[in-house]
């Protein structure tokens, strides 16, 4: 694998040779180095095999009770504002609100070109710093949301997932609040049963329809979670297949309270401005992380 020193030079050099007045001479070559030119630049940012594609965001509430499910809908205001400075599409899959208006969990499916390879790197648990709501002594409180995203795949025979290895659970669809509002089991959650990976869908109108994709983010689950068994193998790293969302994994702390700043401790990144990164700009981390 090629340096991130010689990725540069070789698209300088292609780069120069495209703004030779001879470059288009040659047609046939002009568009082989120009794709050459995006496979390297693909690689110098370590751009994989699903990031030019769309992606399908998790966000789950962890240790904090109701501040946590509130912190949960903080982060999913934030990603909602993202989406739409970028202007990628997105639609809600499955969600599981409490009497607050908070989430248990959310999941999204988010359309649009280089969504996975940008959002990728948000994997991971989030920490909020903050004076609670939900306290009337007005104490500092912390707590904590876990985001998960994945690569939105379609039908392939890359994961293959044994009948055997599944358990299938029906449901009706859920409303605000986790009343039901189809009369019939269309929700689906798929459980694979060696990992205990789960996903659960009820977006479409059918049971099959919700079965066809909960298996289709069953597999991608089942990839992501193989691909970082491998990278981190190739590291001589250890990774865990469980990931607590409480203290000590967190990648990013957003502090409300007594000061104000969000840092990612991966990159090591700080923003005083907090409101800035929750109205959704969040380019500085996203671009360190590119460079992780």
């Amino acid at each position: 694998m090629a340096s991130k020193e010689e990725l540069k030079r070789k698209i300088e050099e292609l780069e120069t040779a495209m703004g030779g007045a001879d470059f288009w001479n040659n047609k046939e070559r002009a568009q082989r180095e120009i794709k050459e030119l995006q496979n390297l630049k693909d690689e110098l940012l370590g751009v994989g095999k699903y990031d030019k594609g769309s992606a399908v965001i998790t966000i789950f509430a962890g240790a904090g009770g109701d501040d946590a499910e509130d912190f949960a809908k903080i982060l999913l205001e934030m990603y909602l504002k993202l989406f739409n400075n970028k202007k990628w599409v997105y639609s809600v899959i499955h969600k599981n609100e409490n009497d607050h208006g908070g989430y248990r969990n959310i999941t999204l499916e988010i359309e649009g070109r280089g969504v996975y390879g940008t959002l990728k790197n948000e994997s991971g648990v989030h920490r909020l710093v903050r004076v609670s709501p939900f306290n009337a002594n007005e104490k500092r409180h912390t707590s904590f949301a876990m985001v998960e995203v994945i690569p939105k795949f379609e039908k392939t025979d890359e994961v293959k997932i044994p009948p055997e290895d599944l358990k299938v659970e029906l449901s009706r669809a859920s409303g605000p609040g986790g009343q039901n509002v189809n009369k019939r089991e269309t929700a689906v959650r798929l459980v694979h049963i060696p990992t205990n990976l789960s996903v659960h869908v009820e977006s479409e109108r059918s049971q099959a329809q919700n079965k066809e994709k909960a298996q289709r983010m069953l597999e991608a689950k089942l990839y992501k979670m193989l691909e970082e068994e491998r990278k981190a193998k190739e590291k001589g790293m250890y990774i865990s297949k469980t990931t607590q969302i409480e203290w000590g994994n967190q990648i990013r702390s957003y502090v409300l309270h007594p000061y104000k700043m969000v840092k990612d401790h991966r990159t090591n990144v700080e923003v005083r401005d907090v409101e800035k990164v929750l109205n959704g700009n969040l380019d500085e981390f996203l671009k360190a992380e590119r460079e992780l």
